[in-house]
């Protein structure tokens, strides 16, 4: 969605104009066949594809046991019912399902499975948010935004105000550019997508893959300029995808960036009832888990350790794994409250690897969730974070969270491991375009192009970005740790981090530019995570957990 986007903007910009769709029949990329399914487990060497060696990685523990490591996933939520997880949901022990009772008096009423930090009474979620700029501006804006720096007695306030605003005025600009840029496009692609279906003598309520477009043969000059809109369209998906799903997902990304514009600044009181500038009140939140938003949640939870060698759906990367379902991630940006508390519910619930898809460019509260991050690391757990997909330096810009502490006390926390997104192929787009990058702020790069994993309702999705590299790494750590549970996080990381060799002398480009740079600059081990790597390393060591 992120490229698909990105690349028909562009399109605009370069000075087209869309009503003659002239700019799609001159900017057509090269047609590339689907890369495997797995290809993201494959081997450099042995399959010509850049995965983490997975094949290797299983040779390499062939024979010796392993035992179960609880994985919180903290997303969007998990579709429970999904084929390929059924037996692998962590169970809470202490909990009776269904009984509308707190049996093992944690705050929260029948967590079976997980919990949902943006629920509320009735069984509703809060999973429609707008960005954190957007709401702290909204909260401040009476106080401060005649004010000047000299008025003001709280001048640390103040200076953050003036980051809201500058990332706020940053964002509504983009929201309402990007809006008017995307509503002829979203009308052409629906408006188009009828002379499709006619050509390819389908009927209304059927759908056209990219396959399909692909083969279509006219020499009708209007017909050939939409299906070469319809191949922009595709052209960072694989054949399979539809039609229906583009312009949902351009339609998802419109109404996000409406949400920016105009947003619903009461969606959280009405349907949570909690106010997420107070840590700690009342416990909040339902057990419902799977919401329309669950896709992303499902995904990540699949990649992680969804059931192997089933002959359906796709292989997860550990074999041994109980997945908690937590759900704390909106389509917007989360709270920092949500954050906090749903790394302590992962932590007291015995979670010992938590994977975490969120980052945002405001932390409002930042202290609550850098104590979070202590809470997990004195208990020995690993955290393991997206580095988000705006193709930035995170050296230069920060995204939050991260474990550079307010106070001065940590930086590049033993149980952190932050993850950029790496391309198939050793070449100059071995780093994903969107990829966010640094060589003090990200620590590896794992494969996030063209990743296929499970969804909601039994079915499969293809998609890109680092929220998709981050659950690879987590299900190396998994595995690691089912096989060799005496290492301590501190261990698990080192060995995640040594897999990684420098790819030094390896030119790609910087993402989000046309610039060659050295692999080497882009992370901090400046190499991609290989799990037959990993566990020998693990292997070697001498376990620390207590």
């Amino acid at each position: 969605m992120y490229i698909f986007r990105k690349f028909l903007i562009s399109c605009i910009l370069t000075g087209f104009l869309l009503s003659s769709l002239n700019c799609f029949s001159q900017t057509l990329p090269p047609w590339q066949p689907d890369p495997p399914k797995n290809w993201y487990a494959l081997d450099l060497k042995t399959d010509g594809y850049f995965g983490v060696s997975l094949s290797q990685a299983y040779q390499f523990v062939n024979g010796l046991k392993s035992k179960p490591v609880v994985v919180a996933i903290i997303d969007s939520g998990i579709d429970t019912l999904q084929k390929d997880l059924q037996g692998l949901l962590w169970v809470n022990p202490r909990e009776k399902k269904g009984n509308g009772k707190d049996d093992d008096h944690n705050g929260y009423v029948d967590d079976i499975h997980g919990w949902d930090f943006l629920g509320g009474p009735g069984g509703k979620s809060d999973f429609n948010e707008t960005e954190e700029e957007v709401r702290e501006y909204h909260r401040l804006q009476e106080k401060y935004l005649n004010a000047t720096e000299a008025s003001t007695e709280n001048k640390k306030e103040y200076a953050y105000w003036v980051k809201v605003k500058t990332e706020y005025d940053s964002t509504l600009n983009r929201a309402r550019t990007e809006i008017r840029q995307l509503s002829p496009i979203m009308n052409a692609m629906v408006e188009t997508s009828g002379y499709i279906r006619h050509a390819l003598k389908l009927k209304a309520n059927q759908t056209f893959t990219k396959a399909d477009v692909e083969h279509l043969q006219t020499t009708n000059d209007t017909l050939l300029e939409v299906k070469n809109l319809w191949l922009i369209a595709f052209s960072q998906d694989v054949s399979t995808s539809t039609n229906v799903k583009v312009i949902k997902e351009l339609s998802e990304y419109m109404a996000k960036l409406n949400n920016s514009i105009n947003p619903d600044l009461e969606a959280r009181k009405r349907i949570v009832g909690d106010n997420p500038d107070v840590l700690k009140d009342k416990p909040y939140g339902n057990n419902v888990l799977k919401f329309s938003d669950a896709s992303h949640g499902t995904g990540v939870a699949g990649l992680v350790g969804a059931i192997r060698n089933n002959g359906y759906g796709i292989d997860g990367v550990a074999n041994n794994v109980k997945l908690m379902a937590i759900k704390a991630v909106p389509i917007g940006d989360e709270y920092d409250k949500d954050e906090v508390n749903a790394i302590h519910y992962a932590v007291d619930n015995g979670a010992k690897i938590i994977n975490m898809s969120f980052g945002k460019k405001i932390s409002p509260h930042k202290e609550w969730v850098d104590e979070a991050f202590r809470y997990a690391a004195s208990h020995d757990v690993l955290l393991i974070q997206a580095a988000g997909n705006e193709n930035q330096d995170l050296d230069v810009k920060p995204d939050y969270p991260n474990d550079t502490f307010v106070d001065g006390s940590a930086r590049n926390a033993d149980n952190v491991i932050n993850v950029g997104a790496s391309g198939l192929k050793l070449d100059e787009n071995l780093a994903a375009i969107f990829s966010n990058y640094g060589q003090k702020n990200v620590d590896l790069f794992a494969p996030g192009v063209k990743i296929t994993s499970i969804d909601n309702d039994a079915e499969l999705i293809t998609d890109d970005g680092t929220s998709f590299a981050a659950p690879i790494v987590t299900g190396i750590a998994a595995l690691i740790l089912e096989y060799y549970p005496d290492l301590s996080s501190r261990q698990i990381k080192q060995a995640i981090m040594e897999s990684a060799a420098p790819l030094k002398g390896t030119m790609v480009l910087k993402p989000g530019t046309k610039d060659l740079v050295d692999f080497t600059t882009l992370s901090k081990t400046g190499g991609i995570v290989n799990a037959r790597t990993a566990l020998e390393i693990a292997s070697k060591m001498k376990g620390e957990r207590k």
